[in-house]
């Protein structure tokens, strides 16, 4: 699998709700391989940019699974952590908004609010169950890629404030967008 197994809007499948995991087999274990190899496949075509988690249906696969960076600071680590069944037991601590990307939102930056401490329970990919409690970045990560499995994503949280929308430069900078020329009419978006 690599970055072309990516989907993005308009993909309709985006929107609806991921499946509970219920077998932890060799299937499952190529598939977080291969959400990996697409994860670091897209992040070498970029410049400017790094992935740090992705959702199964991020590469079409109605599965509640997510991989997560394991190392947030250095993009030369490569190794991800697996969430299968991820759930926000708690989300805690003040909301703060930040810059998000999406590998399924084309070359789209939101200011999304979002707390900034969770606490979930999830399995690894043999089925052993796990809780764990995040904060910063991590928390806003987490709650990103659950939000996937629910068929959610960044820009429904900031659909009602054009001044949340921006568009990293060739540059690296973030950039404000004009919410009425660039965004509002994108059927992409939207649809």
């Amino acid at each position: 699998m690599d970055r072309h197994d990516i989907v993005a809007l308009p993909h309709s499948r985006l929107r609806e709700k991921s499946t509970k995991i219920s077998k932890f087999d060799n299937e499952l274990k190529d598939f977080i391989a291969d959400m990996v190899s697409a994860s670091l496949d897209w992040e070498n075509s970029r410049e400017h940019e790094t992935c740090v988690g992705l959702a199964a249906i991020q590469v079409d696969k109605l599965w509640r699974v997510v991989i997560l960076r394991e190392d947030l600071d250095d993009k030369e680590k490569k190794d991800f952590v697996t969430l299968v069944n991820p759930k926000i037991i708690r989300a805690y601590g003040p909301v703060e908004r930040d810059y998000e990307g999406c590998l399924s939102v084309k070359d789209i930056y939101a200011h999304v609010p979002r707390h900034t401490k969770v606490k979930i329970k999830a399995q690894d990919e043999d089925g052993k169950e796990f809780r764990m409690t995040a904060e910063g970045f991590q928390a806003r990560l987490i709650q990103h890629e659950i939000d996937h499995t629910n068929g959610i994503l960044i820009i429904d949280h900031v659909k009602d404030d054009p001044d949340a929308f921006y568009k990293i430069g060739d540059d690296g900078k973030i950039d404000k967008v004009d919410f009425t020329t660039e965004i509002k009419g994108s059927e992409q978006l939207w649809d």
